[in-house]
């Protein structure tokens, strides 16, 4: 049975917002080496081969804001969605430590296989559904883990993410996230602007207001963590474009 790439979730609600989550599954497709990348369960069930928590709190998140959503429906390991397609860190041949051994040897025919089969629909797909909204903005959902191996503990609870390029929405979002007393990181744990990911790709290629959110995963780990960061993001995106006269 073929899988789809990508699953989609309230298409016809009307919403300005469009809540993604490009890391929401660890999912790898039966026709890439039997479904087995050849890394231990623990490993994909780690950060690294998804961002743990982030799909339950993006579909939690867009029903409260009465929004789309579209969520990826295969492991970033597999190939990474929020990479561009020339990018190098596309198909991750090893990640915090771990070797990702069917990724070692990867031919451009392979490659192609992956981008044509989950790549290109899931960004297919997200393209249409961000055009469904004459004035779209973009919440991407994401996670981050506490820390790193090897490297200092992240301090964060929630932090926002912004490009340079488009600074409309990302600092007003930090001071609000701030004012709840949530610690929260600037363009923290990671640069806000990465040329050929989603947010460049669907956002700043069209002008539409965007924020990418990156939750800290041990505080959204099971539903009920999901449901009390969903509320509290719903809070402060709800009214925010408007307050931002975007």
């Amino acid at each position: 049975m073929t899988v789809a790439a990508f699953t989609t979730i309230g298409r016809d609600r009307k919403s300005r917002w469009l809540v993604t989550c490009d890391h929401a599954s660890n999912r790898v497709p039966d026709w890439i080496n039997g479904g087995d990348l050849g890394i231990a369960a623990e490993d994909m069930a780690r950060h690294i081969a998804f961002d743990v928590g982030a799909a339950g709190l993006a579909r939690h998140l867009a029903d409260r804001l009465d929004a789309p959503g579209i969520l990826s429906n295969f492991s970033r390991l597999v190939i990474d969605p929020n990479r561009g397609e020339d990018d190098p860190t596309l198909l991750m041949r090893i990640y915090d430590g771990t070797v990702i051994p069917a990724n070692r040897v990867m031919d451009t025919a392979e490659r192609e296989r992956r981008l044509d089969r989950l790549y290109r629909p899931y960004h297919d797909a997200y393209a249409r559904l961000a055009d469904t909204h004459p004035r779209r903005a973009i919440c991407a959902i994401h996670s981050f883990t506490r820390q790193l191996r090897g490297r200092p503990r992240r301090p964060w609870a929630v932090g926002i993410l912004y490009s340079h390029r488009d600074d409309r929405l990302g600092p007003a979002l930090v001071r609000e996230c701030r004012d709840k007393g949530w610690i929260t990181g600037e363009n923290e744990p990671y640069s806000g602007h990465l040329d050929g990911d989603s947010i460049d790709k669907h956002a700043l290629a069209h002008g539409r207001p965007n924020v990418l959110i990156e939750i800290c995963n041990d505080l959204i780990e099971d539903e009920a963590g999901q449901i009390v960061w969903a509320n509290r993001l719903a809070g402060v995106l709800a009214g925010i474009l408007d307050r931002q006269e975007l």
